[in-house]
């Protein structure tokens, strides 16, 4: 397994895939050679699709995981192992649920930011919401990617491995200079407890957690849901979605699209046939008149 671990791992750097994405892959493929206690290599089809039905059934799993470990397999097989088969039916990808997001309302999101712990969390939190910021392109940023001259904030190498400018809020700006003033960073707009590294995603979310319950809200919240919010509260402000696109740094415009689904200005701001009617619906319906004949 040593020589095929190191091969795969070469051909993800040849492609250069990103340092997360080789480490899931190896780790999903780690884990299938594990459950036959045998090579990949000497595995074929049969035991890919009896793994498959583990993860599903025994397992469990998230259909989301199960595709990660899909992609994995598919890597391995097509490229490092260069077989012929026919991908769809020897490794078929599990159908993902198309689920919407849960979005704060623009009162709900000034809610839970009061509450966050700490200056340092709560800005970064501030910055998801008001660049639509990933978490791990938040807590990456380094103190000249902030441009107050153009008032834009540089993205370095966001998911895909791509660079993209996103707008600087006036009031983003001062709370950044608040925060400058106090920690006086110099590397990272946000180090970490280890010299030299920024905060880790773990922290922010440990935080987004407490303030979480401390704010009473009964959504579900988690740091990529101010990334969401950012979505849908542009959109409702008549932002089109093609802007939208280039801010979040989606590749595919579909994925933008999905947020139509959710804006209040958009499907929701259609009238229910219910406010149509003439007179309005009774709570209970009146008692019918005796019958005495």
């Amino acid at each position: 397994m040593a020589s095929l671990r190191q091969r795969m791992i070469e051909d993800m750097q040849v492609r250069n895939l990103s340092p997360h994405t080789q480490v899931s892959y190896v780790q999903q493929v780690s884990l299938f050679a594990r459950h036959f206690r045998q090579s990949p290599e000497a595995l074929g089809p049969q035991e890919v699709r009896a793994y498959q039905l583990y993860l599903t059934n025994e397992r469990k799993l998230a259909t989301g995981s199960i595709l990660i470990a899909v992609a994995a397999l598919r890597f391995l097989y097509k490229v490092t192992l260069n077989k012929e088969w026919v991908w769809e039916q020897t490794i078929p990808a599990p159908k993902k649920p198309q689920t919407l997001p849960i979005v704060l309302s623009p009162g709900e999101v000034l809610q839970f930011l009061a509450c966050v712990p700490g200056l340092k969390h709560r800005t970064i939190l501030t910055v998801c919401y008001a660049a639509g910021l990933r978490i791990s392109e938040a807590i990456r940023l380094k103190v000249p990617d902030i441009d107050s001259k153009r008032m834009v904030i540089r993205i370095a190498q966001g998911k895909g491995q791509n660079d993209r400018y996103v707008m600087l809020s006036p009031k983003l700006l001062d709370i950044l200079r608040t925060w400058w003033r106090v920690a006086r960073p110099k590397g990272w707009l946000f180090p970490g407890d280890r010299t030299g590294r920024p905060i880790t995603r773990m922290a922010v979310e440990h935080a987004c957690q407490q303030a979480h319950r401390r704010c009473g809200i009964a959504k579900p919240i988690t740091p990529h849901s101010l990334r969401h919010g950012f979505a849908v509260h542009l959109l409702e402000a008549g932002t089109d979605v093609r802007t939208i696109q280039l801010l979040l740094g989606h590749r595919s415009l579909a994925t933008t699209a999905r947020y139509l689904r959710i804006a209040t200005s958009k499907v929701c701001a259609t009238q229910s046939p219910l406010d149509l009617l003439p007179q309005p619906v009774a709570a209970e319906p009146a008692p019918a008149p005796p019958q005495y004949f």
